[in-house]
């Protein structure tokens, strides 16, 4: 039997790949992975990935074929690769390609290179209802406003669509990047692959990392395309500096450039709108206003902001405007209600990925060290905790007050600091802000109070802010180098990675520091083992500190040294 013990992998029959994390390779071995693998947990010395169809897919739709994933698990394998693995590989491969939607003169069709699968496919109850009629043992020609709906149904069934039928311009829009508008290399090459059409059928999602400059890319594909633009963000903090950044590095104008909003319904060029307002009606029972509206403006291209946190009625939008182009912005992925074929099949597939640590080496991101800080659960508290349920025992542990000790320790610690503390639970917020005399922005702070106090925040006038999960996405604290997290929402790791994104723009005479304070053998322990395996998937690791400990691990002094030039 086949076996090489220097190499780092072993590739299991139930499609479970076992990375060693000290093996010399092991970096290496990780950044393969991600091409094609999903990772599942990741404790201190054994990563565990898994094989997928949607992760496959993806590699596909990146131009990587069955010799290549093999070849990459042959690299690394420390054993010889089950026969099954290749087995299931080959035929999840072969899935993808099969289903191809492309016109013919006027008619948007569906057709197959096997006229079995083409069959069981047309004649499915779930898609029947969108075939107008069937020309042949390979082509069905569909109802104009399906193209969404087949390529939803057809994933379902395992099968994922190749989306050729091309898609419609928008009106011209004259504009160009101002000379502040500088891409960089990864940059460049992420509008590039977006801009090959021919291969990712007008639409695709980029992975870059916080702080990398998502917006930037957003802008540089607008400026080749130069046609109308719908930007969909998650709040109106990210519409306004989405705003703020093209006027600043374009040539439009602030008249070209609309927010449609619940402050305002702007319709113009260039429109940011918010997934909230996309997703209101007036009742249960009424439709979306607002999807509508915006649904008849002819686009040239759609921009997704935070493209994985997707409302499920935004994926009825997605379904409906298949004919434009679609761009998707993220830092990950993940969606923790397992949504991730959706995103795939409406949006478009992941097309371009950059590893957080790959940009932290070459000094686009800052170099960020996690530490997780766990504290006991007070001893008069136990007894009610033992006889509650998971969600009341997550909430109990959550806002632990120990955790308030730990917070100003490290708030004296890092005084000359920009910190954020960032938390799930308003009142346990509201407690530290009151007793520290600290600004806080939750969900109820007015918009214009919360620009006042980002503003003076970036202009160091504020070295400390307190904020709900109302700062999670597209808030530009680019001073901001401490993050405290408090709480959070359960097991979310793309939040885990939001959170530690506000700190990540780089800066050049100090490190980022990223804490969650954790109650131990507790509800919250166990979700923040859940909450960080997409950071260590990325290759962060976090170091565990006692709440008894802080003196000794994180003395005042090496706070200090911190500061020194990287």
């Amino acid at each position: 039997m086949y076996s090489d013990h220097n190499k780092p992998l072993i590739v299991q029959s139930d499609r479970s790949l076992l990375l060693e994390v000290n093996n010399p390779s092991f970096e290496a071995a990780r950044d393969s992975l991600l091409r094609f693998a999903d990772l599942e947990k990741s404790p201190e010395y054994i990563h565990t990935y898994r094989l997928t169809p949607v992760s496959l897919w993806n590699a596909a739709s990146s131009g990587m074929v069955y010799e290549d994933i093999m070849g990459e698990l042959t690299r690394f394998a420390k054993y010889e690769i089950p026969k099954n693995i290749a087995v299931q590989i080959r035929q999840w491969l072969l899935r993808y390609g099969r289903l191809t939607l492309l016109r013919k003169g006027e008619y948007l069709c569906l057709e197959s290179d096997n006229p079995a699968l083409f069959l069981e496919v047309v004649e499915h109850k779930k898609i029947k209802r969108y075939v107008h009629r069937v020309e042949s043992s390979s082509r069905a020609v569909l109802l104009e406003w399906s193209r969404g709906q087949i390529k939803k149904e057809c994933i379902d069934l395992g099968y994922p669509v190749i989306d050729r039928a091309g898609y419609a311009h928008g009106e011209p829009l004259p504009f160009s990047p101002d000379r502040e508008l500088t891409l960089r290399k990864y940059q460049e090459d992420a509008v590039g692959v977006f801009l090959n059409y021919e291969r990712t059928g007008g639409s695709g999602i980029i992975v870059l990392p916080c702080g990398s400059g998502k917006t930037v890319v957003g802008i540089g594909v607008m400026a080749r395309i130069c046609e109308t633009t719908l930007i969909l963000v998650t709040n109106i903090t990210a519409a306004r500096q989405w705003k703020q950044e093209l006027m600043r590095k374009t040539t439009l104008g602030e008249e070209q450039i609309g927010e449609y909003s619940g402050e305002a319904k702007q319709i113009r060029q260039v429109t940011v709108a918010t997934y909230q307002i996309l997703t209101y009606r007036k009742r249960v029972e009424e439709d979306f206003l607002h999807l509508s509206v915006l649904n008849r403006e002819n686009w040239g291209l759609i921009i997704y902001d935070e493209v994985h946190l997707l409302p499920a009625p935004v994926f009825r939008f997605a379904s409906e405007v298949q004919g434009r182009r679609r761009l998707g912005l993220t830092a990950t992925l993940i969606r923790e209600d397992g949504k991730e074929r959706d995103v795939f099949s409406l949006i478009g597939p992941k097309i371009f990925d950059v590893p957080w640590k790959v940009l932290e080496k070459q000094g686009w991101i800052s170099q960020a060290f996690c530490t997780e800080i766990r504290c006991d659960l007070p001893e008069e508290e136990q007894y009610t905790y033992a006889l509650e349920n998971r969600r009341e025992r997550f909430k109990r542990a959550s806002v632990n007050r120990k955790k308030y000790e730990v917070v100003k320790y490290l708030l004296r610690a890092h005084r000359n600091d920009s910190i954020l503390v960032i938390g799930q639970y308003i009142k346990q917020l509201e407690h530290i802000a009151d007793e520290l005399t600290v600004p806080i922005i939750t969900g109820k702070t007015k918009n214009t109070e919360r620009d006042v106090l980002y503003e003076r925040f970036r202009k160091g006038e504020i070295k400390t802010l307190i904020v709900s999960k109302v700062a999670n996405f597209a808030v530009d604290l680019p001073d901001a180098n401490v993050a405290i997290q408090i709480s959070g929402t359960f097991g979310s790791r793309q939040e885990e990675a939001q959170r530690l994104g506000r700190i990540l723009r780089p800066k050049k005479k100090v490190k980022a520091h990223f804490y969650s304070v954790v109650t131990r053998n507790t509800e919250e322990d166990q979700y923040a083992e859940k909450r960080q395996l997409f950071l260590t998937e990325q290759g962060y690791s976090y170091e565990i500190v006692d709440e008894k400990d802080l003196e000794d691990k994180i003395p005042h002094d090496r706070i200090r040294q911190d500061r020194s030039p990287l």
